[in-house]
Protein backbone atom coordinates (compact mmCIF):
# COMPACT_ATOMS: atom_id res chain seq x y z
CA UNK A 1 0.00 0.00 0.00
CA UNK A 2 1.37 3.61 -0.81
CA UNK A 3 1.02 5.77 1.97
CA UNK A 4 0.50 9.79 1.09
CA UNK A 5 2.18 12.74 2.67
CA UNK A 6 0.17 13.70 5.89
CA UNK A 7 -1.96 16.79 4.89
CA UNK A 8 -1.12 19.58 6.55
CA UNK A 9 -5.10 20.27 7.33
CA UNK A 10 -7.79 20.07 10.49
CA UNK A 11 -10.92 20.88 12.05
CA UNK A 12 -16.21 20.97 18.31
CA UNK A 13 -14.69 21.19 21.36
CA UNK A 14 -12.25 24.45 22.89
CA UNK A 15 -8.49 24.01 21.33
CA UNK A 16 -6.23 21.92 22.81
CA UNK A 17 -2.43 22.24 23.83
CA UNK A 18 -0.86 19.38 21.72
CA UNK A 19 1.85 18.85 24.25
CA UNK A 20 -0.43 17.96 26.79
CA UNK A 21 -0.45 14.03 25.69
CA UNK A 22 1.68 12.10 23.27
CA UNK A 23 0.07 9.03 21.46
CA UNK A 24 2.42 5.86 20.36
CA UNK A 25 0.78 3.75 18.09
CA UNK A 26 -1.55 1.76 19.41
CA UNK A 27 -1.46 -1.68 17.90
CA UNK A 28 0.99 -4.18 17.19
CA UNK A 29 0.87 -3.86 13.34
CA UNK A 30 2.77 -2.01 10.59
CA UNK A 31 0.72 0.89 8.67
CA UNK A 32 0.12 0.31 5.47
CA UNK A 33 0.50 -3.31 5.35
CA UNK A 34 -0.28 -5.64 8.15
CA UNK A 35 -3.12 -2.48 9.30
CA UNK A 36 -4.19 0.62 7.79
CA UNK A 37 -6.43 3.37 9.08
CA UNK A 38 -10.16 3.01 7.48
CA UNK A 39 -12.36 5.84 9.46
CA UNK A 40 -11.25 8.85 11.31
CA UNK A 41 -12.91 11.43 13.21
CA UNK A 42 -16.06 13.26 11.88
CA UNK A 43 -15.08 16.84 11.97
CA UNK A 44 -18.69 17.77 10.66
CA UNK A 45 -21.46 19.34 12.86
CA UNK A 46 -23.87 18.57 10.96
CA UNK A 47 -25.52 15.53 8.94
CA UNK A 48 -22.19 15.99 6.36
CA UNK A 49 -18.95 13.95 7.43
CA UNK A 50 -15.51 15.03 7.07
CA UNK A 51 -12.32 13.89 8.16
CA UNK A 52 -9.12 16.08 9.35
CA UNK A 53 -8.08 16.25 5.94
CA UNK A 54 -11.20 17.34 4.67
CA UNK A 55 -11.94 14.35 2.71
CA UNK A 56 -14.87 11.94 3.60
CA UNK A 57 -13.11 8.70 5.11
CA UNK A 58 -15.43 8.80 8.16
CA UNK A 59 -19.15 8.48 8.61
CA UNK A 60 -21.55 10.98 10.50
CA UNK A 61 -20.70 11.29 13.93
CA UNK A 62 -17.98 9.14 14.67
CA UNK A 63 -15.56 9.84 17.51
CA UNK A 64 -12.51 7.57 16.75
CA UNK A 65 -9.79 6.62 14.97
CA UNK A 66 -10.50 3.24 13.29
CA UNK A 67 -7.44 0.86 12.60
CA UNK A 68 -8.42 -1.82 10.44
CA UNK A 69 -6.65 -5.41 10.01
CA UNK A 70 -7.11 -7.07 6.59
CA UNK A 71 -8.90 -9.96 7.76
CA UNK A 72 -10.85 -11.94 10.21
CA UNK A 73 -7.61 -14.28 9.64
CA UNK A 74 -5.55 -11.88 11.42
CA UNK A 75 -8.12 -11.42 14.40
CA UNK A 76 -8.04 -15.04 14.98
CA UNK A 77 -3.99 -15.03 14.99
CA UNK A 78 -3.95 -12.42 17.40
CA UNK A 79 -2.81 -9.17 17.27
CA UNK A 80 -2.11 -6.96 20.51
CA UNK A 81 -3.54 -3.94 21.76
CA UNK A 82 -0.78 -1.57 23.40
CA UNK A 83 -1.56 1.23 25.81
CA UNK A 84 -1.24 4.96 23.45
CA UNK A 85 0.11 6.50 26.84
CA UNK A 86 1.05 6.06 30.88
CA UNK A 87 -2.15 5.77 32.81
CA UNK A 88 -4.46 4.39 34.98
CA UNK A 89 -7.07 2.07 33.82
CA UNK A 90 -9.97 2.91 34.95
CA UNK A 91 -12.02 0.30 33.25
CA UNK A 92 -12.21 -2.66 30.97
CA UNK A 93 -14.64 -5.06 30.05
CA UNK A 94 -14.47 -8.72 28.39
CA UNK A 95 -16.58 -11.54 27.69
CA UNK A 96 -18.98 -9.94 24.32
CA UNK A 97 -18.74 -12.37 21.56
CA UNK A 98 -16.79 -11.09 18.09
CA UNK A 99 -18.95 -10.99 15.46
CA UNK A 100 -20.29 -9.25 12.95
CA UNK A 101 -22.89 -6.65 14.19
CA UNK A 102 -26.73 -6.46 12.69
CA UNK A 103 -26.05 -2.88 14.07
CA UNK A 104 -26.72 0.08 16.92
CA UNK A 105 -30.38 -1.24 16.77
CA UNK A 106 -29.05 -4.55 18.27
CA UNK A 107 -30.26 -5.63 21.31
CA UNK A 108 -27.71 -7.15 22.68
CA UNK A 109 -25.17 -4.59 22.38
CA UNK A 110 -27.48 -1.34 23.54
CA UNK A 111 -25.32 0.25 25.85
CA UNK A 112 -22.27 -1.73 24.85
CA UNK A 113 -21.61 -0.37 21.26
CA UNK A 114 -17.81 -0.11 22.35
CA UNK A 115 -18.10 -4.28 22.66
CA UNK A 116 -14.61 -5.11 24.72
CA UNK A 117 -12.36 -2.78 25.94
CA UNK A 118 -10.40 -0.85 28.26
CA UNK A 119 -10.57 2.90 29.42
CA UNK A 120 -7.31 4.56 30.35
CA UNK A 121 -7.34 7.51 32.81
CA UNK A 122 -4.16 9.97 31.71
CA UNK A 123 -2.79 12.82 33.50
CA UNK A 124 -4.72 16.70 33.25
CA UNK A 125 -7.82 15.45 32.28
CA UNK A 126 -7.03 12.66 28.93
CA UNK A 127 -8.57 9.75 28.39
CA UNK A 128 -7.82 6.98 25.82
CA UNK A 129 -10.93 4.31 25.29
CA UNK A 130 -10.03 0.90 23.01
CA UNK A 131 -13.01 -0.90 21.56
CA UNK A 132 -13.85 -3.96 19.93
CA UNK A 133 -11.42 -6.14 21.45
CA UNK A 134 -11.27 -9.41 21.06
CA UNK A 135 -13.38 -11.71 23.83
CA UNK A 136 -10.95 -13.37 26.51
CA UNK A 137 -7.96 -11.25 25.34
CA UNK A 138 -8.03 -8.03 28.17
CA UNK A 139 -5.07 -8.16 30.45
CA UNK A 140 -5.63 -5.37 32.57
CA UNK A 141 -8.05 -4.10 34.80
CA UNK A 142 -9.39 -1.14 36.82
CA UNK A 143 -6.91 0.39 38.50
CA UNK A 144 -3.63 -0.68 36.91
CA UNK A 145 -1.04 1.65 36.12
CA UNK A 146 0.43 1.08 32.45
CA UNK A 147 3.35 2.45 30.62
CA UNK A 148 2.57 3.64 26.45
CA UNK A 149 3.20 0.02 24.96
CA UNK A 150 1.58 -2.26 27.71
CA UNK A 151 -0.37 -4.75 26.11
CA UNK A 152 -4.08 -4.11 26.86
CA UNK A 153 -5.41 -7.30 24.84
CA UNK A 154 -5.93 -7.88 21.28
CA UNK A 155 -7.78 -6.89 18.11
CA UNK A 156 -11.67 -8.39 17.97
CA UNK A 157 -14.66 -7.72 16.41
CA UNK A 158 -17.12 -7.37 19.67
CA UNK A 159 -19.83 -4.97 19.69
CA UNK A 160 -21.15 -2.65 17.18
CA UNK A 161 -18.67 -3.56 14.25
CA UNK A 162 -18.51 -4.66 10.42
CA UNK A 163 -15.02 -5.68 10.35
CA UNK A 164 -11.63 -6.76 13.11
CA UNK A 165 -10.19 -3.57 14.52
CA UNK A 166 -9.13 -1.12 17.02
CA UNK A 167 -12.14 1.85 17.65
CA UNK A 168 -9.58 4.70 19.35
CA UNK A 169 -11.39 7.64 21.22
CA UNK A 170 -9.34 10.37 22.58
CA UNK A 171 -11.27 12.67 24.66
CA UNK A 172 -10.08 16.00 27.17
CA UNK A 173 -12.35 16.74 29.99
CA UNK A 174 -14.91 14.38 27.99
CA UNK A 175 -14.31 16.26 24.65
CA UNK A 176 -13.99 14.34 21.91
CA UNK A 177 -10.78 15.33 20.58
CA UNK A 178 -9.04 14.14 16.73
CA UNK A 179 -5.51 12.76 17.81
CA UNK A 180 -4.51 14.27 13.78
CA UNK A 181 -6.19 17.96 14.47
CA UNK A 182 -6.46 18.12 17.90
CA UNK A 183 -7.80 21.59 17.95
CA UNK A 184 -11.15 20.99 17.26
CA UNK A 185 -11.78 24.61 16.47
CA UNK A 186 -10.10 25.00 13.50
CA UNK A 187 -12.27 23.87 10.23
CA UNK A 188 -10.41 21.45 7.38
CA UNK A 189 -7.86 23.43 5.53
CA UNK A 190 -6.76 25.84 8.43
CA UNK A 191 -3.43 25.55 10.35
CA UNK A 192 -3.64 23.54 13.37
CA UNK A 193 -1.96 22.55 16.41
CA UNK A 194 0.57 19.26 15.81
CA UNK A 195 -1.45 15.91 16.06
CA UNK A 196 -0.93 13.98 19.37
CA UNK A 197 1.15 11.46 17.98
CA UNK A 198 4.55 10.60 18.72
CA UNK A 199 5.29 9.33 14.56
CA UNK A 200 4.19 11.22 11.96
CA UNK A 201 1.47 8.78 10.45
CA UNK A 202 0.67 9.90 6.76
CA UNK A 203 -2.90 9.94 5.67
CA UNK A 204 -3.89 7.12 3.08
CA UNK A 205 -7.53 8.29 1.45
CA UNK A 206 -8.58 4.81 0.71
CA UNK A 207 -6.80 1.97 -0.64
CA UNK A 208 -6.33 -1.77 -0.92
CA UNK A 209 -5.77 -4.30 2.37
CA UNK A 210 -5.38 -7.51 0.08
CA UNK A 211 -5.61 -9.24 -3.07
CA UNK A 212 -5.34 -12.84 -4.55
CA UNK A 213 -5.64 -14.90 -7.01
CA UNK A 214 -8.26 -17.49 -7.80
CA UNK A 215 -10.43 -19.60 -10.52
CA UNK A 216 -13.45 -18.31 -9.82
CA UNK A 217 -14.35 -14.96 -8.23
CA UNK A 218 -14.94 -15.22 -4.29
CA UNK A 219 -17.77 -14.58 -2.08
CA UNK A 220 -17.08 -11.20 -0.46
CA UNK A 221 -17.54 -13.53 3.23
CA UNK A 222 -14.19 -15.55 1.79
CA UNK A 223 -12.57 -12.57 1.23
CA UNK A 224 -12.71 -11.12 4.54
CA UNK A 225 -12.38 -14.46 6.22
CA UNK A 226 -8.66 -14.34 4.67
CA UNK A 227 -9.58 -17.10 2.89
CA UNK A 228 -10.51 -16.59 -1.34
CA UNK A 229 -6.40 -16.58 -2.28
CA UNK A 230 -5.84 -19.99 -3.75
CA UNK A 231 -2.20 -18.74 -5.58
CA UNK A 232 -0.50 -20.82 -6.62
CA UNK A 233 -2.76 -22.14 -9.13
CA UNK A 234 -2.02 -25.47 -10.92
CA UNK A 235 -0.83 -25.86 -14.45
CA UNK A 236 -3.97 -26.68 -16.30
CA UNK A 237 -6.29 -24.76 -14.21
CA UNK A 238 -9.24 -23.51 -16.40
CA UNK A 239 -9.93 -19.92 -15.28
CA UNK A 240 -7.33 -17.10 -13.38
CA UNK A 241 -9.04 -14.95 -11.84
CA UNK A 242 -7.37 -11.77 -9.87
CA UNK A 243 -9.20 -9.84 -6.46
CA UNK A 244 -8.63 -6.91 -5.10
CA UNK A 245 -10.21 -5.73 -1.59
CA UNK A 246 -10.56 -2.01 -0.60
CA UNK A 247 -11.71 0.72 1.32
CA UNK A 248 -12.38 4.33 1.22
CA UNK A 249 -13.89 4.17 -2.42
CA UNK A 250 -15.59 7.10 -3.72
CA UNK A 251 -17.84 8.01 -6.36
CA UNK A 252 -16.17 8.96 -9.60
CA UNK A 253 -13.28 6.36 -8.86
CA UNK A 254 -11.69 3.95 -11.19
CA UNK A 255 -10.08 0.76 -10.38
CA UNK A 256 -8.25 -1.49 -12.55
CA UNK A 257 -7.06 -4.59 -12.14
CA UNK A 258 -4.75 -6.23 -14.51
CA UNK A 259 -2.98 -9.84 -14.88
CA UNK A 260 -0.30 -10.38 -17.15
CA UNK A 261 1.07 -14.37 -17.50
CA UNK A 262 4.33 -15.47 -19.24
CA UNK A 263 2.94 -14.96 -22.56
CA UNK A 264 2.41 -11.71 -22.32
CA UNK A 265 -1.61 -9.57 -20.80
CA UNK A 266 -3.80 -11.43 -19.95
CA UNK A 267 -6.66 -8.75 -19.34
CA UNK A 268 -6.38 -5.30 -18.42
CA UNK A 269 -10.05 -4.07 -16.57
CA UNK A 270 -10.84 -0.85 -15.43
CA UNK A 271 -14.52 -0.19 -13.65
CA UNK A 272 -16.38 3.39 -12.76
CA UNK A 273 -16.92 3.00 -9.51
CA UNK A 274 -20.81 4.54 -8.79
CA UNK A 275 -20.99 5.05 -4.91
CA UNK A 276 -18.70 5.87 -1.63
CA UNK A 277 -18.35 2.52 0.24
CA UNK A 278 -16.70 1.54 3.31
CA UNK A 279 -15.05 -1.68 2.07
CA UNK A 280 -15.67 -3.33 -1.41
CA UNK A 281 -14.04 -5.93 -3.74
CA UNK A 282 -13.78 -6.11 -7.24
CA UNK A 283 -12.58 -9.17 -9.17
CA UNK A 284 -11.28 -9.80 -13.12
CA UNK A 285 -10.67 -13.04 -15.03
CA UNK A 286 -10.53 -14.69 -17.88
CA UNK A 287 -11.12 -19.50 -18.60
CA UNK A 288 -8.32 -20.64 -20.05
CA UNK A 289 -9.57 -22.87 -23.15
CA UNK A 290 -7.30 -26.00 -24.42
CA UNK A 291 -4.53 -27.51 -22.47
CA UNK A 292 -5.45 -25.15 -19.48
CA UNK A 293 -2.90 -22.47 -17.43
CA UNK A 294 0.59 -22.45 -18.81
CA UNK A 295 3.66 -23.05 -16.08
CA UNK A 296 5.00 -19.87 -15.76
CA UNK A 297 4.95 -16.26 -13.89
CA UNK A 298 1.90 -14.48 -13.22
CA UNK A 299 1.74 -11.43 -12.08
CA UNK A 300 -1.51 -8.70 -11.18
CA UNK A 301 -1.90 -4.82 -10.18
CA UNK A 302 -5.43 -3.24 -8.97
CA UNK A 303 -4.83 0.55 -8.95
CA UNK A 304 -7.32 3.01 -7.25
CA UNK A 305 -7.28 6.10 -9.29
CA UNK A 306 -9.15 9.22 -7.78
CA UNK A 307 -9.53 12.99 -9.94
CA UNK A 308 -6.50 11.31 -12.22
CA UNK A 309 -4.17 10.32 -9.39
CA UNK A 310 -3.23 7.11 -8.58
CA UNK A 311 -3.93 6.47 -4.57
CA UNK A 312 -2.66 3.28 -4.13
CA UNK A 313 -1.84 -0.05 -5.93
CA UNK A 314 -1.75 -3.57 -4.91
CA UNK A 315 0.39 -5.85 -6.46
CA UNK A 316 0.66 -9.93 -6.36
CA UNK A 317 2.43 -12.62 -8.30
CA UNK A 318 2.67 -16.30 -8.45
CA UNK A 319 4.76 -19.20 -10.24
CA UNK A 320 2.60 -21.95 -12.04
CA UNK A 321 3.84 -25.35 -12.00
Amino acid sequence: MRLLPLALITSLAAPVAASELVLDWPIDCTLGDSCQIQQYVDRDPGPATQDFSCSQLTYDGHKGTDIALPYLSDMVTGVAVLAAADGIVAGSRDGMVDRYSIGSSDPTIDGRECGNGVLLRHEDGWETQYCHMKRDSILVRSGDKVTAGTPLGEVGLSGNTQFPHLHLSVRKDGLTVDPFAPDMGQSCGSDNASPLWADAIPYQPGGFLGSGFSTQVPKFGAIKAGAADQSPLQAGANAIVFWAYAFGSRSGDQLNLRIDGPDGSILDQTELLEKQQAQLFRAAGKRIRGIGLKPGLYTARASLIRDGQLIDDQRAKMIVE
